[in-house]
């Protein structure tokens, strides 16, 4: 089975720059998980890795799109596992770095990509509880009993996995192996990275001003000229603020304070996600950066086995 590592947490908290690290050390190819990292030419406002960060380790689904294409999570899931195979069988580790949450939960969940997926959040609560309670084995050992074919898929300590199959075989009736759209079954981890909400919202600000400072209203003027608001990627934080100031540029500052509360907004809904969708190992390296070597161990073990 092939194993993913996922690393994610809101913005500006240092994805980039952990995928990077442990690309290096664990010999592994960045994917990239972010839905605005794809368009070519925004790269301020994406927070893209930079061409010198690239050159550290091998990236991927950076710059593949022009701006009035529109780029859909169903793309995402068709690009990134041919990847993921591909970079598996080159002998590395395949690492997704990005905040775009149903992204993942599309790879690695299968869901029926246009469609809502069945779902019932106190049930998916409830499982995990018990997990917490009884041991992943135990919920395992029920999933084997209600639908072999799904357990012989799953690890046994892949809680999160196994919480899904046992909530969709409860909510549709069926068994999880026979739902559609299921997909390949990735061994995949999520690794979280969060900090303190009022520092991490200092850090969102400071962050912002930086990317005014280099030059974030050019790239809004380019997209301007290619078609503005009307375009797929203006939708994106930072253009969608800034995209109306060009007419109007005595409204600048207090569309740069839209950026900052949009951005703030949108680091609370993913740690929200990522806390209630996922079973992610959380650590914070902006307070505690000596975290770093628990993290090198937890990934050497989980390669390990």
């Amino acid at each position: 089975m092939e194993k993913v590592l996922a690393i994610v947490g809101p913005t500006a908290v240092g994805k980039t720059a952990l995928a990077i690290a442990l690309a290096q050390e664990f010999n592994g190819e960045i994917i990239s998980g972010d839905s605005m990292q794809v368009y070519r030419h925004l790269d301020i406002g994406t927070a893209k890795a930079t061409p010198a960060e690239q050159q550290q380790a091998p990236h991927h689904l950076i710059d593949v799109c022009d701006v009035t294409q529109q780029f859909t999570v169903a793309q995402f899931v068709a690009a990134a596992r041919p990847l993921i195979t591909a970079i598996t069988a080159r002998g590395h580790l395949p690492i997704i770095a990005g905040g775009t949450g149903f992204y993942l939960q599309a790879l690695f969940d299968g869901l029926a990509l246009g469609a809502a997926a069945p779902g019932d959040p106190a049930l998916r609560a409830q499982l995990r509880a018990e997990a917490t309670a009884h041991g992943p084995q135990a919920l395992w050992e029920r999933l084997r009993d209600q639908d072999p074919v799904a357990a012989a898929k799953i690890p046994p300590t892949n809680v999160r996995r196994t919480v899904r199959a046992l909530e969709v075989i409860q909510v549709t009736g069926q068994l999880f192996s026979h739902q559609a759209n299921g997909g390949p079954t990735y061994d995949e981890r999520y690794l979280a990275l969060t900090t303190d909400r009022q520092l991490l919202y200092r850090r969102i600000n400071t962050r912002v001003d930086g990317m005014v400072q280099s030059g974030l209203l050019d790239e809004v003027r380019w997209l301007a000229q290619q078609g503005g608001a009307d375009l797929p990627a203006a939708s994106g934080i930072g253009y969608r603020e800034l995209l109306p100031v060009l007419a109007q540029p005595d409204r600048l500052p207090a569309a740069i304070e839209r950026v900052k509360q949009d951005s703030r907004h949108y680091a609370k809904r993913q740690l929200t996600w990522f806390k209630h969708q996922t079973t992610a190992v959380w650590y914070d390296l902006v307070q505690h950066p000596t975290q770093r070597q628990e993290i090198d161990q937890w990934v050497a073990q989980w390669l390990a086995h």
